[in-house]
């Protein structure tokens, strides 16, 4: 597929820690933790899967494929792996307040490779999406991690998906704005 990339955290956004209990969501026992999963997730990710490559982005890494596609009705997906990242000189700068929470971004930029992509996460600083906001070619949602990924995020998602620059800016990637 050649759309854009659609990058996806489990915990938070697959798995809310307190949705409302009128959701359907079923409990299940993964990785020695209870993590809630609704049928409802998949079939979003299968809707948004007609126009985005689904890649997991979650510290789950492969692990998101060992569980989650069975009881989300998905194939497997590529995995963005963070674990052992080694920072390169030509990394995206973030501000040192933000160092850990965002610590995905890196790597994301990196396999994205100037892709035009969309994240949905529960953590992403502020100081990224204020960076990426008139961007066109990236989209990033920071998911209430209570409630989850809600249609509304999805809509967005379909309605206006990042589309490809006209030159890649590489220099916005490398920013060091605080």
């Amino acid at each position: 597929m050649t759309g854009p990339l659609l990058f996806i955290d489990v915990d938070g956004v697959l798995n809310p820690a307190c949705p409302h209990p009128d959701t359907e969501f079923d409990s299940h026992h993964l990785l020695g933790h209870t993590v809630l999963l609704s049928g409802r997730h998949g079939a979003w990710l299968r809707e948004l899967a007609a126009g985005y490559q689904l890649v997991w982005a979650t510290t789950w890494e492969e692990h998101a494929n060992l569980h989650l596609p069975p009881l989300l009705g998905l194939p497997q997906l590529p995995v963005v792996t963070f674990t052992g990242y080694v920072p390169q000189p030509d990394d995206p700068k973030v501000p040192l307040l933000d160092v850990f929470s965002a610590r995905k971004w890196a790597p994301i930029v990196r396999y994205a490779d100037g892709r035009p992509f969309a994240w949905i996460d529960d953590i992403i600083p502020s100081s990224l999406l204020r960076r990426t906001f008139l961007r066109r070619d990236r989209v990033l949602l920071r998911i209430e991690p209570g409630q989850g990924l809600q249609r509304r995020h999805v809509d967005r998602l379909l309605a206006r998906p990042p589309v490809a620059s006209r030159r890649r800016r590489r220099a916005d990637d490398q920013s060091t704005r605080h």
